[in-house]
């Protein structure tokens, strides 16, 4: 388990080991959770990402299809 020193600003460099396992390059995007005393790090994987987007129809937003979701709901 490598251990690793906070600079000035709170950042931490991780180790290129882990950063290769997990495909982490410059300008990748992390997720910092906070959970039952432990920071977790989680890559921000860019399929999700791409599958996330093509789940709305081209033109519409997120709230409208939300939005339409939720009275289609209550209909039933």
């Amino acid at each position: 388990m490598p251990i690793v020193k906070t600079t000035e600003k709170g950042q931490v460099v991780i180790p290129a080991e882990i950063r290769k396992r997990y495909h982490i390059i410059k300008g990748t995007k992390v997720i910092i959770i906070d959970k039952n005393g432990q920071i977790i790090l989680k890559p921000v994987l860019k399929e999700a990402v791409r599958e996330a987007r093509g789940y709305f129809k081209k033109g519409s937003s997120a709230l409208k299809t939300l939005i339409e979701d939720r009275k289609e709901d209550s209909k039933n």
